[in-house]
């Protein structure tokens, strides 16, 4: 067995810098799209929203799919040659110019539906194999940590740019300019496509499990589909795996929400310019660093649940406060709203780190209790689940907008609108910040309790499996974590066999 390799500056700087192109693209999509589409494209916002949702359903089968097919095709000679996580970013890089043609105006609604479905295709090719890459690089909790924090710092300069570009251009070729989104898309595209490169060079795989002796059959379209939607439901049997996705979708769910009206509140509630909105979006460049790091260090030495608490309830707070500013403007509302703003990003990015550096160690627990590693389904459902609640709250937001009067291309809304706009931005996400917030006051899975996993784990492998010894604090911690009794985790005497093999036994 080769020794784990060490992970340089240049490894963790390497391997965070592709989630500019994941935080930075989808942060332009959930801030402007829609305004966009409804702005300069002459589309209604009920328009606007199913092109989203449409891409939902699609993603349904491609996120899956690809989250599989990673976990499988190491033994292909493009697996060995190129790496079953990396191959996918080294075949994706190329097709991002999709990107920058989504920004291009007055083209009719297939024109845009198409666009965002290949670009959603594109982003799942890399987002899930990129995801699945820190699990496969160490295993240590501490190195693991820092590389999340690479990538959030990176997600963090991703977005911070992409919202502060369009205000910047804004202001050179004026705010009815339709060259605004087009050029901060080829921008953004050329980054991207750097930045994916980047990581293929400095990253690398675990060591994969040699094939099995005996020949399988080729697996037929049925048996993969089946496959899947095994794999899919099997993770949701882990208890910590459960848990982590209620959190991920609620407070992703209420950032979205809040992005998606956020320039439509700024302008038609506020009465501001929508430099000011992409401004106020951006503020979080000035934290992304030091906050990052200041979470990094608080997930290695605290409890990571304490510390979504913490920022829900800040973030919660923060949205009072915009919401406040519809009823009382006072002569210091603008230096207030970037106030509010910075405080916002600060925190709402540390429950994207913390939920993002979190998800690493959820297939250690998954191996626990079915002896295989299965990171490419985990990063599956992730990507699966964070675009859905895109599409889903950019179909809600179109549906409300639409139902309240909304008028496309008006400089002036009707006040129904701008009460609902209103209404999303403090209710709608306030409601899932507290239930995230309950959700995490049940979470077990820390550094101690990972420590004790692994330990376990070894234990097992070493001991063939004898269960006699355990200690009743392992115990409880598995049991904890896993969601069922100890006597039902690392079953049998020998590694399970593949989905494929079993198949071919019972034919």
């Amino acid at each position: 067995m080769k020794e784990p390799r060490t992970l340089t500056v240049k490894n963790y700087i390497g391997y965070g810098v592709t989630d500019i192109f994941g935080g930075g693209a989808f942060a332009v999509i959930g801030a402007w799209l829609m305004y966009f589409y409804v702005t300069y494209c002459g589309l209604s916002p009920i328009e606007a929203g199913s092109i989203l949702f449409i891409a939902r359903i699609l993603d349904t089968f491609i996120s899956p799919l690809v989250g599989y097919i990673t976990d499988n095709i190491g033994n292909t000679r493009i697996g060995r040659r190129f790496g079953r996580r990396r191959s996918f970013l080294l075949m994706s890089c190329p097709l991002l110019l999709v990107y920058a043609l989504m920004w291009v105006n007055n083209m009719n609604y297939f024109y845009y539906l198409a666009t965002y479905l290949m670009m959603e295709v594109v982003a799942a090719m890399i987002i899930i194999p990129y995801e699945a890459i820190a699990s496969e690089m160490t295993s240590d909790y501490k190195e693991r940590t820092r590389l999340s924090a690479a990538r959030i710092i990176a997600s963090g300069v991703g977005t911070s740019l992409a919202t502060f570009i369009p205000g910047q251009l804004f202001n050179w070729l004026g705010h009815d300019s339709t060259w605004v989104f087009f050029i901060n898309g080829a921008l953004f595209t050329l980054l991207s496509m750097i930045m994916v490169m980047i990581t293929w060079f400095t990253t690398w795989e675990r060591e994969a499990e040699p094939p099995l002796p005996t020949a399988t059959p080729r697996k037929s379209c049925r048996t993969i589909l089946t496959d899947i939607v095994r794999g899919m439901f099997t993770s949701l049997k882990v208890k910590a795996f459960r848990q982590h996705l209620l959190m991920y979708i609620l407070s992703f769910t209420a950032m979205d929400l809040l992005s998606s009206v956020f320039a439509f509140y700024i302008i038609f509630a506020l009465h501001q310019s929508a430099t000011l909105a992409a401004n106020l979006m951006s503020v979080g460049i000035f934290c992304f660093g030091w906050g990052t790091a200041t979470f990094a260090w608080g997930f290695i030495r605290f409890k990571p649940a304490r510390l979504l608490q913490l920022c829900y309830l800040i973030v919660m707070l923060c949205m009072l406060a915009f919401t406040a500013f519809y009823f009382y403007q006072p002569v210091w509302m603008v230096p207030a709203l970037y106030a509010v703003a910075f405080i916002y990003q600060l925190f709402k990015g540390g429950y994207v780190y913390l939920s993002w550096n979190i998800y690493p160690f959820i297939p250690d627990v998954d191996e626990i209790m079915t002896r295989q590693r299965r990171e490419g389904i985990f990063a599956g459902m992730m990507t699966f689940v964070r675009k859905s609640t895109l599409g889903g709250t950019a179909l809600v937001v179109g549906i409300l907008l639409e139902m309240n009067g909304f008028v496309t291309g008006a400089k002036i809304q009707p006040e129904s609108a701008v009460d609902a706009i209103t209404a999303i931005v403090c209710f709608g996400s306030i409601g899932l910040l507290l239930l995230a917030l309950i959700v995490a006051s049940r979470f077990r899975l820390d550094r101690h309790t990972h420590q004790v996993l692994l330990n376990e784990i070894a234990r097992l492998k070493e001991s063939k499996g004898d269960k006699s010894s355990v200690t009743p604090e392992t115990r409880t911690i598995i049991e904890s974590l896993t969601g069922v009794s100890y006597e039902q985790v690392w079953q049998d005497d020998k590694p399970a066999d593949p989905p494929c093999c079993q198949q071919a036994k019972t034919e």
